[in-house]
């Protein structure tokens, strides 16, 4: 199901094949929204590593207790030949031109990750 030019639905599903709640996906779509602007900034496709994770897959994975993933309201994202440190220092210039929401912006090795809690949080746990 396309929710937005760019994406869709089962991009954001939890790998593990849990059902995603509506309100969840209700988050989704406005994290999808976000993501396009990244999208058009780099004129290349996102891929979605990781977006909704239902709690029992967060705690497989170690996920924190509050990640924002649990609500759908985060994504690791990568950019093909892009690097991930580009990619959040892209995310940074955007929220602050008003192009993005506001929200957590952490960098890692292999991917960058975006969510839109509203407040700004970041992070980098690059080597």
């Amino acid at each position: 199901m396309k929710i937005t030019a760019n994406f869709n639905r089962e991009e954001f599903e939890c790998s593990d094949g849990s059902e995603m709640p509506l309100e969840v996906f209700n988050n989704i779509i406005e994290l999808a929204e976000n993501l396009e602007v990244v999208r058009a900034h780099f004129g290349a496709p996102v891929t979605i590593n990781s977006a909704y994770r239902s709690p029992v897959y967060n705690r497989q994975i170690g996920g924190v207790p509050t990640s924002q993933h649990l609500g759908g309201k985060a994504a690791d994202i990568v950019i093909s030949e892009v690097t991930p440190s580009d990619v959040a220092d892209a995310i940074e210039f955007l929220i602050e031109v008003g192009l993005m929401k506001e929200g957590g912006v952490g960098r890692y090795d292999t991917f960058t990750h975006y969510d839109i809690r509203g407040t700004k949080a970041r992070w980098d746990y690059t080597t």
